[in-house]
């Protein structure tokens, strides 16, 4: 049972993440995982659900120069519909917030606050999602991730990840 305090946070479901066909971020796992995320978000509700986005911002400068030199397709605008919540979660948040960077949690701070408990699932369990649990847990947050509403850039990656993640609790369960 969850408690008034408790959140959703479902890391970066985009079509830029959904498909390998579309992009060659796209998951091969975020078919399945996507089913999941609905079932969670459906469970927790719009206003305990955040969605975040991942969007292009080159003038973030330092490494995402050559990041965004190898990665050029993505240099599109925040409306693209590469950038868009894939039609399935479309709506199932209260809030959507967006970031240029993997790590969500310097947008999702002033939407959580420090402390309290959150259930993370999301797209790419081996980027996004380990780099927004990680700096939660080290601003007091509980964190559960729900490995099996996760999809990782590869089943290898997203089984590494997960067991990184593991090794932080108990600030950090992976369920």
């Amino acid at each position: 049972m969850t408690s008034r305090r408790d959140r959703l946070v479902v890391v970066d479901p985009q079509v830029v993440f959904a498909d390998p066909s579309t992009s060659p971020w796209g998951s091969p796992m975020f078919g399945v995982a996507a089913g999941r995320m609905r079932e969670l978000a459906e469970a927790f509700g719009p206003e305990r659900t955040v969605f975040t986005r991942f969007v292009a911002d080159p003038s973030l400068g330092g490494s995402w120069g050559p990041y965004y030199e190898e990665w050029g397709f993505a240099l599109v605008p925040d409306e693209d519909p590469l950038y868009a919540v894939v039609p399935e979660l479309s709506g199932l948040a209260g809030q959507v917030v967006t970031a240029g960077t993997f790590g969500k949690w310097p947008v999702l701070a002033d939407v959580l606050g420090a402390g309290g408990h959150v259930t993370v699932c999301g797209v790419a369990t081996d980027c996004c999602v380990l780099s927004t649990v990680l700096p939660m847990a080290d601003a007091g947050v509980t964190v559960e991730v729900v490995g099996a509403a996760c999809a990782g850039s590869t089943p290898e990656n997203h089984r590494r990840a997960l067991d990184a993640m593991a090794l932080f609790g108990p600030q950090v369960a992976v369920v």
